[in-house]
C-alpha cells in the first residue's frame, strides 16, 4: 500500500489535519515522521505541513530547514520520492534550497486567512494529474509571509519549464486586484515544482478543503492525484519519468 510519511517539527500544527486526509479520508498509510529521522527509505510520498516550525524564529522555515531529516528528504526527492511542502513545508523547502525564490512577508504586512481562487497553470504533474490545466479551484490559506519572490532569471525558468503550477486568480481566472492575488506573490505565483518535478511547494492549504464539511472539496484532487501517480508506478521508487 502507498506510503505517506508526516513530517513533525516543534511547532507544526497542520500534521494531524494532512495525516487525518491520507489516512481516514483516502484510506492510505500514514505515519508521522519526527523531524530528527535520517532514514525515509520505506516511504512513497513526504509532506511537509504547515504550521509554525521553531515558532518562526529568525524567518519561517529557516530554523526546520536545517533539520536532520530534511537531508533525508533531500536523498528523497533525488531518489524519485514524491514531497508535498503546504505553507511552512513550501517555506521550508524553499529555505532548504530544494524550491528557489522566497517567501517574504505578505504586501499587506498583515496575516492573512481566507479562501482564494487557483488557476491550475499545469495539470501535467504528479501532484494535479485529475485537475484540469485553466481551471479555477478553492482553497483556503493561512499565512503571514505567503508572498512569493523570484529573481527574472528564476521566474524565466519557472514560466519556461512550466513550474508554475497554480497562480491566484479570481474565480473567473483573472489575475488582476487583490481578490486575486492576497499576498502580493510576484507573477500571482501560488505553487511551483522543482526540475524534476517531484517537489511540490504550495501556500494554499489541500488538507483544510478535501470534505464537503469544511466548505469545499478541490483539496482532495491534489492528494488523489499523488495517489494516481503513485499507484501507477511499477516500483513505489521508481521515478516519475522512468
Amino acid at each position: 500500500m502507498t506510503r505517506f510519511g508526516v513530517i513533525v517539527f516543534p511547532g507544526s500544527n497542520c500534521d494531524h489535519d494532512c495525516y487525518y486526509v491520507v489516512k481516514d479520508v483516502l484510506g492510505k498509510n500514514a505515519e508521522f515522521v519526527w523531524h530528527q529521522e535520517r532514514d525515509l527509505s520505506g516511504f512513497d510520498c513526504v509532506i511537509i505541513p504547515g504550521g509554525f516550525s521553531y515558532g518562526d524564529y529568525l524567518r519561517s522555515g529557516s530554523i526546520a530547514s536545517l533539520s536532520p531529516v530534511m537531508s533525508a528528504i533531500k536523498e528523497f526527492s533525488n531518489g524519485g520520492g514524491l514531497v508535498l511542502g503546504i505553507c511552512n513545508g513550501f517555506q521550508v523547502l524553499v529555505e532548504s534550497g530544494l524550491l528557489p525564490g522566497a517567501l517574504v512577508k505578505n504586501s499587506s504586512l498583515r496575516f492573512i486567512c481566507r479562501w482564494v481562487g487557483l488557476r491550475v497553470e499545469n495539470a501535467d504533474t504528479p501532484f494535479t494529474r485529475l485537475m484540469e490545466a485553466g481551471k479555477v479551484v478553492r482553497m483556503p490559506i493561512a499565512h503571514g509571509e505567503g508572498c512569493y519572490f523570484a529573481d527574472a532569471g528564476t521566474l524565466g525558468a519557472l514560466n519556461r519549464d512550466k513550474r508554475v503550477v497554480f497562480r491566484y486568480s479570481t474565480p473567473a481566472g483573472e489575475e488582476t486586484g487583490d481578490e486575486a492575488n492576497p499576498n502580493g506573490s510576484v507573477e500571482n505565483i501560488a505553487a511551483i515544482v522543482n526540475e524534476s518535478g517531484n517537489v511540490l511547494g504550495m501556500m494554499p492549504h489541500p488538507e483544510r478543503c478535501s470534505e464537503e464539511a469544511l466548505g469545499g472539496t478541490d483539496g482532495l484532487l491534489l492528494f488523489e492525484s499523488i495517489v494516481s501517480s503513485l499507484e501507477g508506478r511499477t516500483s513505489p521508487r521508481q521515478t516519475l519519468a522512468g
